[in-house]
């Protein structure tokens, strides 16, 4: 058994993680770290785990006794909890946060359909950003053909669990509901890595991406409508698409327009193109709260402890 540790197990990406770990056949969570909750159990902040688990949350993990720890922390919170605890030997790492994700201090960006076998040999892994990862999967075919060609225009909209657990002006039910706005556009964080990691797979891309994030009025996925220039075919296209995810597990491309409740509640990521003159129109969708953060996850883990990838992460989607 793959003995595990969560560090600020309170959010949302935490309590997903929980809910998968615990049906996983490999896995014994062996702490769930909350300073605010502490002595609680996991069921009074995560009700819907009320019956599955007598877990508790602990003030402090100890870390020698697992053989992986998630850490669920805010951004900037992973590098301060390095400055505080000594890594032991041989303990692997999968940081939720942002910190890490320029690879830095040798951890490996955690996109299994970019770099499966960097992820599979390394111990430290930086698990993507949730628009980072439906962005750049619909877009990794043509950057690793060197297609990637003038100016990339993105929307996406996500549901509003992509914001945290705690609420805000801009985040809570009565302001949310009904409503649509556009925020952060064209300087979104997750842009960062998103440009790093393209021009890394076709380094003459010189542009870079302009995306213009929506805040959706529910509660989880995100749906990306990626255009730009290019001058393959739509059949090109797909072939192209199809052959470099044809080995992938969760990513796939669908014969014909998606939607959200195709992916909501799963790890997948669906993946439609149409060619609209010179134009080719990609639509990519996920869970931002799965594939956009805590499936991957364990997707993650579960290369690096040599599992199949799909291990613990067969789940229904939520279709009706």
């Amino acid at each position: 058994m793959i003995r595990v540790g969560i560090i600020g197990a309170a959010g949302y990406t935490a309590g997903e993680l929980i809910r998968l770990l615990i049906n996983h056949p490999q896995v014994q969570i062996a702490f769930a770290q909350s300073s605010s909750n502490a002595g609680n159990p996991v069921w009074a902040v995560h009700s819907g785990l009320y019956g599955e688990t007598d877990l508790h949350f602990c003030e402090e993990g100890d870390l020698s006794a697992v053989d992986v720890v998630f850490l669920c922390s805010g951004h900037g919170k992973s590098s301060a909890f390095w400055a505080e605890h000594p890594r032991p030997a041989g303990l692997k790492v999968i940081d939720l946060a942002q910190d890490f994700r320029d690879q830095s201090q040798g951890y490996v960006y955690g996109l299994p359909e970019w770099q499966r076998s960097r992820i599979a040999g390394a111990d430290l892994i930086a698990n993507p950003g949730c628009f980072a990862t439906a962005i750049q999967l619909a877009l990794l075919p043509l950057a690793a053909a060197g297609k990637l060609n003038g100016e990339i225009s993105v929307t996406a909209v996500t549901g509003s669990t992509g914001a945290g657990v705690k609420p805000g002006a801009t985040t809570h039910f009565s302001w949310r509901t009904d409503n649509l706005s556009v925020y952060k556009a064209f300087e979104h964080q997750h842009l960062l890595e998103i440009n790093r990691n393209l021009k890394a797979l076709q380094p003459s891309y010189a542009e870079t991406i302009d995306f213009v994030p929506v805040r959706g009025d529910f509660s989880r996925g995100i749906l990306a409508t990626v255009h730009l220039d290019c001058d393959l075919t739509q059949e090109e296209a797909v072939e192209l698409y199809q052959d470099y995810y044809k080995d992938a597990a969760f990513t796939f491309v669908y014969p014909g327009a998606i939607d959200l409740k195709q992916v909501v509640n799963t790890n997948k990521c669906l993946l439609s193109l149409e060619k609209h003159g010179g134009r080719l129109l990609v639509c990519s969708v996920i869970d931002n709260l799965l594939k956009g953060a805590s499936g991957q996850a364990v997707q993650n883990m579960n290369l690096l402890f040599g599992l199949p990838e799909k291990t613990g992460l067969q789940l229904k989607a939520s279709a009706f």
